[in-house]
C-alpha cells in the first residue's frame, strides 16, 4: 500500500475520475463525503421515499419480493427485514484468487461512488460505513470469480456487504482477519442493513469498473514504455529514424498514433530530413510501431468515457427517483459498456506484447540486427560458442505473448442464460476485466524482457548511435542489473525491471493524459 500523502478525494459532488479512484485504491489519497447539506439531503430523501412506499403497502423488487426469478414470490411483511442479510449470505460462493488490497479498495470506492448518485435509496450511514472502511484500509476479501456481469457483480460484491455486517474475512493492517473483531479494533460497528441496502451494494457494475480503472492507468503507462522500447530497438538495429517523421502521421491523423510517433521521435532525437540506417525501410515491428501502439493510445479515450460513465452512474435495481419517490425497475446493472471497453483494451494491450516479442526476436537475430551477435552474446572467440545470451529470454517472451494473445477472445460473446432463465443475457464484464489485468501482467513482463534485451544491445554497441531514451533507460538498468557477460539466470533481472517500471523508477518518458 502506498503512503497517504494527505491528499483527499471528495465524493458527492462531481463524479470521480479514473485517476481519483486509483489514488484512493493505492492509498495515496483519503476519501471524504461532501459536506454540502444538499448532498446529504439527497441521500436521505431516497431512503425516506422507499420507507414511505413500503409503509403504504407498495411492492418493491427484492424488498417485498424474492430475488431474480423469485420476483413473483411475495415476502410476508414480518420477514422483509431478513431479506437484505439473506441476499448477502447465499451469494457467498465466490471462487478463485482473492483480489489484492488495491483491487479491493478500488471496488469499495467505485461502489460508494455509485451510491452517492442518490438513486439507490440507502441511508447516509451506509455511505459513511463504506468511507470508513476505505480510510481505515479495512478491506473485504473478494474472490475474483463468480460474476456474470448482470445482475451486476452480485457474488463478488456480497463480500463487501458481508464485511459491513461483520461477516466473512477482511484484510486489516496487512493481515487476514475475521470481519467482526477487525471492525471492533478499528472502532467500527457491524451494520444492520435496511430494506434494499444489500441490493444497492451488490447489484451493480463496481467490480468490473474498479478493475477497469486499474487496467486503464497501467495500459497508458505501458504504451509509453513500448514507445521507448521501439526507440531503443531502432537505435541498436541502426534504424531509419525518418519513419517517425510527423508528416507521415499528419497524413493519417489518428491522434494516439501521432502522439506515439512523437514520443519515439523525441526519444531518438530525430530532426526532419534526416535519413539514416542501412535499410531504406525497417521491418514492420520498428517502422509500424506507432501504428500498433497508437491503437491502444487511441482506445484509451473511449475506455475512459465508458468507465467514467459507470463511475458516475446509479447502476443497481430498482432505482428510486430522489425527487418524486417513484420506484423504477430496470437493468442498469448490465455491464455491457464496461465489457466492451475492456475487451477492446485487452486486445490492444496484447498487440503490444506481440510487437515487443517481434522486436526482441529481431534484435537477437544476427541476420537482421545489422552487426549484433546472435542472441546478443557478449563473449567472442571460442568462449562465444558455449554461451547463449538471450536465446531463452526470447523464448520466454514468445511464450508470454502467446498466452496474452490467447486471452483476447471477447468475453461478451460468452453470455450464458443463468438464474432460472431470468438473467438470460449477461455481460461477462468482470471476466473481461480479469482478462485485461492478466494480459497486462503478461505484456508488462514481455516488455521487461525487452528492456533487458535492448540494454544488452546498447552495451554491445558501446553506446554508439544510441540516443536520449536508450541512454537514460540503460543507465537506470545498469545501476542495479549488470550486463550479461556470461550465461546466468535472469529471472531476478526480469522481476527487478518490473518492480522499477511499476514503481515509476524507470525513465520511460512523460506519460501524457490521453
Amino acid at each position: 500500500m502506498a503512503e497517504d500523502t494527505g491528499a483527499r478525494v471528495v465524493f458527492g459532488g462531481e463524479p470521480p475520475t479514473i485517476e481519483a479512484i486509483v489514488a484512493v485504491a493505492e492509498g495515496r489519497a483519503g476519501l471524504d463525503l461532501s459536506g454540502d447539506p444538499a448532498f446529504k439531503a439527497l441521500i436521505e430523501r431516497g431512503a425516506s421515499h422507499l420507507q414511505r412506499h413500503l409503509e403504504a403497502g407498495g411492492t418493491v423488487y427484492g424488498v417485498t419480493t424474492g430475488f431474480g426469478d423469485s420476483c413473483v414470490v411475495e415476502v410476508p411483511g414480518a420477514l422483509v427485514e431478513a431479506m437484505p442479510h439473506n441476499l448477502v449470505r447465499f451469494h457467498g460462493c465466490g471462487t478463485g484468487r482473492i483480489l489484492d488490497e488495491t483491487e479491493a479498495a478500488a471496488v469499495v470506492a467505485v461502489r460508494l461512488a455509485a451510491l452517492c448518485r442518490g438513486w439507490s435509496a440507502v441511508r447516509w450511514e451506509l455511505l459513511t460505513g463504506l468511507r470508513d472502511l476505505l480510510n481505515h484500509r479495512l478491506l473485504p476479501r473478494i474472490p475474483a470469480e463468480g460474476s456474470v456481469g448482470a445482475s451486476g457483480d452480485l457474488t463478488p460484491l456480497s463480500y463487501l456487504a458481508a464485511l459491513l455486517i461483520g461477516e466473512r474475512e477482511c484484510t486489516y493492517r496487512g493481515e487476514v482477519r475475521d470481519a467482526a473483531p477487525a471492525l471492533a479494533e478499528a472502532g467500527l460497528r457491524p451494520m444492520t442493513l435496511g430494506p434494499k441496502e444489500s441490493l444497492a451494494l451488490m447489484n451493480g457494475t463496481s467490480v468490473m469498473a474498479a478493475l477497469g480503472c486499474l487496467a486503464f492507468v497501467r495500459a497508458r503507462r505501458l504504451a509509453r514504455l513500448c514507445a521507448a522500447l521501439t526507440a531503443m530497438a531502432s537505435d541498436i538495429t541502426r534504424g531509419n529514424r525518418a519513419h517517425f517523421d510527423d508528416r507521415l502521421f499528419a497524413a493519417k491523423p489518428h491522434p494516439g498514433q501521432r502522439r506515439c510517433a512523437a514520443w519515439i521521435r523525441e526519444d531518438v532525437e530525430y530532426s526532419a530530413g534526416v535519413h539514416d540506417g542501412p535499410r531504406l525501410q525497417d521491418r514492420y515491428s520498428i517502422r509500424c510501431a506507432p501504428h500498433v501502439i497508437g491503437v491502444l493510445v487511441d482506445a484509451l479515450p473511449m475506455a475512459r468515457a465508458f468507465l467514467e460513465t459507470e463511475l458516475s452512474s446509479a447502476n443497481d435495481n430498482p432505482l428510486v427517483d430522489p425527487e418524486t419517490g417513484e420506484i423504477l425497475h430496470g437493468g442498469n446493472f448490465y455491464g455491457g459498456h464496461a465489457c466492451f471497453a475492456l475487451d477492446a483494451l485487452k486486445t490492444a494491450v496484447a498487440n503490444l506484447a506481440d510487437l515487443v516479442d517481434r522486436q526482441v526476436a529481431l534484435v537477437c537475430n544476427e541476420t537482421m540486427s545489422h552487426g549484433l551477435p546472435a542472441n546478443l552474446v557478449l563473449q567472442s572467440g571460442p568462449q562465444g560458442a558455449v554461451h547463449h545470451g538471450f536465446k531463452a529470454m526470447q523464448i520466454s517472451a514468445s511464450a508470454l505473448t502467446a498466452e496474452a494473445l490467447k486471452l483476447t477472445m471477447p468475453a461478451s460473446v460468452f453470455s450464458r442464460s443463468t438464474e432460472c432463465h431470468n438473467q438470460d443475457k449477461v455481460s461477462m464484464g468482470t471476466i473481461a476485466a480479469r482478462d485485461c489485468l492478466r494480459i497486462l501482467d503478461l505484456t508488462e513482463t514481455t516488455a521487461a524482457i525487452g528492456v533487458l534485451v535492448m540494454c544488452q544491445g546498447v552495451d554491445l554497441r558501446r553506446g554508439e548511435g544510441c540516443h536520449r531514451r536508450s541512454r537514460a533507460i540503460h543507465a537506470a538498468i545498469r545501476g542495479s542489473i549488470p550486463v550479461v557477460d556470461a550465461d546466468r539466470r535472469m529471472d531476478h533481472d526480469i522481476a527487478a525491471v518490473l518492480q522499477a517500471f511499476r514503481g515509476d523508477a524507470l525513465p520511460i518518458g512523460e506519460v501524457e493524459p490521453s
